[in-house]
């Protein structure tokens, strides 16, 4: 069974993402800052407020990701400031270099909006998740985090994928309250 949907953007529009992104990046490099974004010199549908989340990969090595969760600006200057933030911002690397941007990997992953699931305990949580296909988000009080789809490749197992997220939020893996709120979303990737 696949819970893929068909794809929301054409292929013009899946392109001038890529393009948006990999420009972002460059303009980075050359200015210091993202790519300005003039909205309507863009199709319409990348236009309408959307989230995404842009993944970097060097040599098959995640080199950053960063992104929103909650969509809140036009897709288009999302997906540009995202690209920037995840060459120049992720705490978890350093900045990109041009010699890195001539072999890197671009993905963005456009968020469907997230949809709050319910679940009687966390055995009946793990029993709804779909491998290969959820992106999740875990809130404990303050504690937020996600997993996109693509961690099911590195994490396939469902129990261990709930144990990571909680561990990556900050809280310990066996970690189980009724307050635990987890949404579920899919992406397109581009």
């Amino acid at each position: 069974m696949s819970f893929n949907n068909p794809p929301l953007f054409s292929s013009e529009e899946r392109q001038r993402l890529r393009e948006i992104a990999h420009d972002s990046i460059r303009h980075g490099l050359e200015r210091g800052e993202p790519l300005p974004i003039e909205l309507d010199s863009y199709p319409p549908l990348i236009q309408r407020i959307g989230a995404n989340f842009v993944t970097l990969t060097w040599e098959n090595q995640l080199r950053g990701c960063v992104g929103t969760l909650d969509a809140y600006r036009p897709l288009v200057l999302d997906v540009a400031e995202n690209a920037y933030a995840s060459a120049f911002r992720d705490p978890r690397f350093p900045s990109l270099t041009a010699d890195e941007f001539e072999r890197l990997t671009i993905t963005v992953s456009i968020l469907t909006p997230p949809l709050l699931m319910t679940f009687e305990n966390e055995q009946d949580l793990i029993f709804q998740l779909r491998p290969g296909v959820d992106g999740l988000v875990l809130e404990e009080g303050m504690l937020r985090g996600t997993f996109l789809p693509a961690v099911w490749e590195i994490l396939p197992d469902p129990r261990l994928f709930l144990k990571e997220l909680k561990r990556k939020i900050g809280l310990p893996p066996e970690h189980w309250s009724n307050s635990l709120r987890v949404l579920r979303y899919t992406v397109e990737k581009i």
